[in-house]
């Protein structure tokens, strides 16, 4: 069994990125970008209501105040006042997911503060600090062997592998920084064999063709891909074809 989720929710105002309805068809998780690097009230509300609808599980995609850079420069941030930012984010996407009649299950870092936490314990505190001070009982998503996830479970809080169909590994196991060629596999029929790979046998080739072990209960398709929405139909199809039931974590 595995988790299939996508970043969504990721316009603002009048301008949008991700399909978001279609892409609600496919996914069994939904990470809701809650206003700081994408989002608005009004495309948060929207997100919960149509994933309410068809039962995906909503997860607060928090990350640095850095909406110009969309979260994705680096940024130093002292941990209380991040851990206050994350809580913030966390209770925002909420009250719109409550309304909706559902609520908020779990909770992923995005874009730098994603990486960040990986090595980074102070900030990973922070975040995980964040999260105890909205509701201690969610899990949280990440990387495996990531500090954040180290120290989420040190405090108690359930912790969810995640690994990336369309994103490159070094051979340590971490993610390719985007800056560098080949970092976003843009391949479909390499995605969809990598998914499969994820899923059924744990590994995934990395950047330098070295196969390493890739333990994880979530896969993350991002929603901001040309054809997202055709690739992660044929993501789940395949997934489904080699045996693998697709299904929230949450």
């Amino acid at each position: 069994m595995i988790d299939l989720n996508a970043d969504l929710g990721e316009g603002f105002g009048r301008w949008e990125l991700t399909d978001d309805e279609r892409l609600l068809s496919v996914v069994t998780s939904a990470n809701v970008a809650c206003g700081f690097h994408a989002g608005d009230a009004a495309t948060m509300r929207r997100v919960c209501v149509l994933a309410a609808e068809r039962g995906v599980r909503i997860g607060a995609q928090v990350s640095y105040r850095d909406l110009a850079g969309f979260g994705r420069r680096a940024m130093d941030v002292p941990p209380a006042e991040l851990a206050a930012e994350v809580a913030y984010q966390i209770g925002a996407l909420e009250v719109f997911a409550r309304a909706a009649g559902t609520r908020v299950s779990y909770v992923k870092p995005h874009g730098a503060l994603y990486n960040r936490v990986v090595h980074d314990e102070g900030q990973a505190g922070a975040v995980v600090d964040g999260v105890r001070l909205a509701d201690a009982s969610l899990p949280v998503l990440g990387l495996p062997g990531s500090r954040l996830l180290e120290v989420a479970e040190k405090a108690g809080l359930p912790v969810v592998t995640e690994a990336f169909a369309d994103r490159a590994y070094t051979e340590a196991g971490t993610l390719v920084p985007r800056g560098e060629d080949g970092a976003v596999v843009t391949d479909p029929d390499a995605v969809v064999e990598r998914s499969v790979n994820l899923a059924r046998l744990g590994v995934v080739d990395s950047h330098s063709g070295r196969r390493i072990p890739m333990r994880a209960r979530s896969l993350c398709l991002h929603g901001d891909t040309p054809g997202a929405v055709e690739l992660a139909r044929r993501v789940r199809s395949q997934l489904e074809a080699s045996g693998v039931r697709v299904a929230a974590f949450a």
